[in-house]
């Protein structure tokens, strides 16, 4: 398997005269295969935040339980996401992607095609297994993504590119709403009695057929295709320099020791990360159970309300990309603190629609919680994003993977697992569905004051 996913070796430099044209063209599709091939792994990794409310009322999982069930996916992803990042940076990029896509869909569709039984323990424990499969195979989703961009696009350019990439993340979340209700319906079209199953089977098709495009876009790096390194073509050499050669393989010791554990502003981006993914999964994966809950919205409603959040934030990301970019010149700490102030009063006026402290008519209700959930998602994804973009801005290209998978142990375990499933779950399920959704507004604002702590840093390194 090892061998099977070792990158390509450099071909011989094409003619001078092809260059440009050849670059141009497939710069364009490795960005598209990165980006529909990173949508795609969002088709197959929240499908049980979506089916769980119908599977409680199946009797499949019991309420209490669901929240243990979905952290599945987060904690596994978590490690994966760091492990196969250091791995990834040392393998073929499209194998890496197309491979664990496949497999993140077989396993998601399995959920679907499974008959179970009424005891729910036994159940969760099914589905808590299948889910850290998918977690684990979802992390060869971003290294691999990292590790293109890193190589296909240089740093003066990268912040805006990367925004824009960073858009698969919602698109494949937005799609995944719409997807699910076809899937529903289509179960329901063919007599299946539990259409909840369609949730799972029905994207886990969809990202298989993207997974077949994927391999046709993507090539692992410029050097591979005949073509100049991004920085020689682009004239571009800024951004950390590599102990070795760009795309020589380093040791695990050094990527991780000499490249992470000793690297102090990936320390403050991983723990800033925490904050910005409590938000972004405390509000996104419990919204339809959550809307149900208190009655505002139908199970469809919810779905659809889900699916806004995240298009809405395919617009936010790309706008704070491009204010990064160009009023902060390329500085990610600024826009993360008034991203993460902004979205923190979405999310107080989200709880207090929920809550009753904002009272109203039904309709009127759901207008504002339209309008709490599309300011959420469009100033959330900026710092995802962004977080990102400082990763790999810290370490050289052959260890982006390993940077990215670092920052992404921070927020998907301890934001994602820990805060937005277990924490928010259990305050939910002991105290009410009203103190939850306050724990992740104080969480927002907690990001603002992490966020600042690189302003000072990043001004200085500008300024080298």
């Amino acid at each position: 398997m090892s061998r099977f996913l070792d990158p390509p070796s450099p071909k011989p430099l094409i003619s001078e005269e092809k260059v440009d044209k050849t670059y141009k063209s497939m710069r364009l599709k490795v960005f598209l295969g990165a980006f529909f091939g990173y949508a795609a792994y969002y088709l197959v990794r929240k499908n049980l935040s979506l089916a769980a409310p119908d599977m409680i009322a199946d009797g499949i999982l019991d309420a209490g339980k669901v929240g243990l069930a979905m952290s599945a996916v987060s904690i596994a992803y978590a490690f994966s996401k760091f492990v196969m990042g250091s791995v990834s940076d040392r393998s073929d990029a499209r194998k890496f992607l197309c491979v664990g896509l496949i497999l993140s869909a077989l396993v998601m569709m399995s959920v679907g095609l499974i008959p179970f039984g009424t005891n729910t323990a036994v159940n969760t424990a099914i589905i808590f297994v299948l889910m850290l499969i998918v977690g684990w195979l979802s992390g060869f989703g971003w290294p691999p993504c990292g590790r293109i961009m890193a190589h296909w696009f240089s740093q003066n350019e990268r912040s805006f590119k990367m925004s824009i990439w960073n858009v698969s993340h919602t698109i494949g979340s937005f799609s995944l709403g719409f997807l699910a209700i076809a899937g529903v319906s289509l179960a329901a079209d063919l007599g299946v009695a539990q259409t909840w199953r369609g949730n799972f089977v029905f994207p886990a098709i969809i990202a298989m057929v993207i997974a077949v495009f994927c391999w046709w876009a993507i090539r692992d790096t410029p050097e591979s295709c005949g073509l100049p390194s991004v920085g020689d073509w682009r004239n571009d050499h800024s951004g950390v320099k590599s102990k070795g050669a760009a795309g020589e393989k380093l040791p695990f010791k050094v990527l991780f020791v000499d490249y992470v554990l000793k690297n102090k502003l990936l320390w403050i981006v991983a723990i800033s990360n925490v904050a910005v993914y409590m938000v972004r999964y405390g509000i996104g994966d419990w919204a339809p159970t959550y809307l149900q809950a208190k009655g505002i919205m139908t199970a469809a409603e919810s779905k659809v309300a889900f699916s806004v959040h995240n298009i809405v934030g395919a617009v936010g990301t790309i706008a704070c990309g491009w204010a990064t970019s160009k009023i902060f010149k390329g500085r990610c700490a600024p826009m993360n603190v008034i991203c993460m102030l902004l979205c923190g009063i979405g999310v107080l006026l989200y709880w207090m629609v929920g809550a009753g402290i904002i009272q109203a008519e039904p309709g009127v209700q759901k207008v504002l919680v339209y309008v709490a959930l599309c300011m959420i998602g469009f100033f959330i994804y900026g710092p995802v994003a962004l977080t990102g973009v400082q990763a790999l801005n810290l370490v050289p290209k052959n260890a982006a993977g390993t940077a990215a998978g670092f920052v992404g142990l921070f927020g998907y375990l301890l934001g994602d697992a820990v805060c937005s499933k277990i924490v928010v779950g259990g305050i939910a399920n002991s105290a009410s569905w009203d103190t939850a959704m306050l724990s992740v507004a104080i969480g927002s604002l907690i990001g603002v004051v992490l966020c600042a702590l690189l302003i000072p840093s990043e001004k200085r390194l500008a300024q080298e």
